[in-house]
């Protein structure tokens, strides 16, 4: 379990920060045609999630017949069950959303469209306006990921149902919610363009990785909990902003940004630290 515990942590950690610089280069890549839809995005992913998790019930179960029976009783016959899941469902697809809209908007310059008719203060008016909003998107993805996660996890550590069949579960309702924002939302770019527009071999792998990510998160969740799951976020975090350092020269870190890591790093290893008992001859003095 310790050991399970911790290599998830470490698998967690590399796919969120390959996620974040994947899905950051793929919303800045400056193409030709349409820019792919996020809500497309996160409904795909959805989607390929519930597939994985159907192929991973089924491996355990090694029966198209059994995985059919297991699958009609605990998410047909158990409503109430299944209902649970709406809260975090809908809470996740909406953080899914704001990253998109973050890593859209944080960084600005690389970003920006060409606008040669505008001139140097516009454009910084512009840059600072993206900025804002996606400063926005952050904080709220933010809260809405504690409340999410905590619910979440009290869900996988109270129930018996495989982790496998709760993140279907999930899914399933992410799915829904997911479909009804984007046809809301984009209606008009679904209607010209069509669900898969502006996809690519980058947006595959975005969609890859996320949907993965859903998974990771829930066994980081049921194995160890929503704290150190947190911890795996900051730590991916620093590793994303080093990366963007060293290999894409679009940021500068500062004495606050080392502060902040080394704060993070120690809030890590005391909170992994398990203090020895006292021993028997200390007790008796």
């Amino acid at each position: 379990m310790f050991v399970l515990k911790y290599v998830s942590l470490g698998v967690l950690v590399l796919q969120t920060t390959l996620l974040v610089l994947t899905m950051r280069y793929s919303r800045t890549l400056k193409e030709n045609g349409p820019r792919y839809l996020a809500s497309s995005a996160v409904v795909s992913a959805e989607v390929l999630k519930i597939f994985m998790c159907t192929l991973l019930i089924f491996s355990e179960n090694s029966d198209l017949t059994a995985m059919y029976e297991l699958l009609n009783k605990e998410i047909l016959n158990k409503p109430v069950e299944l209902v649970k899941l709406a809260v975090p469902a809908g809470i996740y697809t909406l953080q899914n959303n704001l990253l998109y809209v973050a890593l859209s908007n944080l960084d600005a310059a690389t970003y920006q469209l060409p606008v040669e008719s505008l001139g140097d203060s516009e454009q910084n008016v512009m840059s600072a306006s993206s900025q804002f909003v996606g400063l926005i998107a952050v904080l709220m993805a933010c809260v809405s990921s504690g409340f999410a996660g905590v619910y979440f996890e009290k869900i996988l550590k109270e129930t018996s149902q495989s982790l496998w069949l709760r993140n279907i579960q999930l899914g399933l309702f992410s799915f829904v919610f997911g479909l009804t924002g984007m046809v809301v939302y984009d209606g008009e770019s679904l209607k010209q363009e069509g669900i898969f527009q502006g996809y690519n071999t980058i947006t595959c792998i975005v969609v890859v990785l996320q949907a993965l990510g859903g998974l990771i998160v829930a066994v980081v969740i049921k194995y160890a909990d929503n704290i150190l799951k947190g911890f795996a976020t900051s730590l991916s975090i620093m590793v994303s902003t080093l990366m963007s350092y060293f290999l894409l020269k679009d940021f500068n870190p500062t004495s606050v940004f080392f502060l902040g890591a080394v704060l993070v790093i120690a809030a890590t290893f005391l909170y992994g630290y398990e203090q020895k008992p006292a021993s028997s001859s200390t007790n008796k003095v």
